[in-house]
């Protein structure tokens, strides 16, 4: 084991109907399906679509941190 890690933090946007708390379920479900070793997130932005004057999709802009393989 490494006595250090090194990570990378890319930007993501997910997006749900119901809730910011689905939105970002949402987003770091895709996420870990092509990114191994994910460890942390932190929302940037939270934003929403409207549709006729009402909420029609909730926006969340995440920033996801993962550390580099044998690191």
């Amino acid at each position: 084991m490494s006595d250090h890690h090194t990570y990378k933090k890319i930007e993501i946007i997910g997006s749900s109907r119901n809730s910011i708390e689905d939105a970002i379920s949402n987003a770091l479900a895709e996420a870990s399906k092509t990114l191994d070793y994910l460890e942390w997130f932190e929302v940037v932005e939270i934003r929403g679509h409207l549709e006729n004057g009402v909420v029609g999709h909730y926006q969340v802009t995440l920033k996801v941190g993962f550390r580099l393989a044998d690191s």
